[in-house]
């Protein structure tokens, strides 16, 4: 795992939060909430190393590549 990721990111939606906590002070707890759900799963997708995940199309040939003999 890549720590420099972790601790940049990480800092990245701390300074988020705090520059975005006085506009959201006055708003109601639902605006908080989705706004730190949001967030939180901006921060949770940023750890993954999404561009070289396989897609689902990798997944589809895996699974019916042993049919593709009995299926010509």
């Amino acid at each position: 795992m890549k720590w420099g990721l972790i601790l940049g990111m990480s800092t990245l939606v701390g300074l988020i939060i705090l520059y975005e906590w006085p506009k959201l002070k006055p708003l109601p707890k639902k605006d908080k909430v989705s706004f730190f759900m949001l967030v939180f799963m901006g921060w949770f997708l940023s750890m993954f190393d999404l561009p070289n995940i396989p897609g689902p199309t990798s997944m589809i040939e895996s699974l019916f590549k042993p049919f593709s003999k009995m299926l010509e």
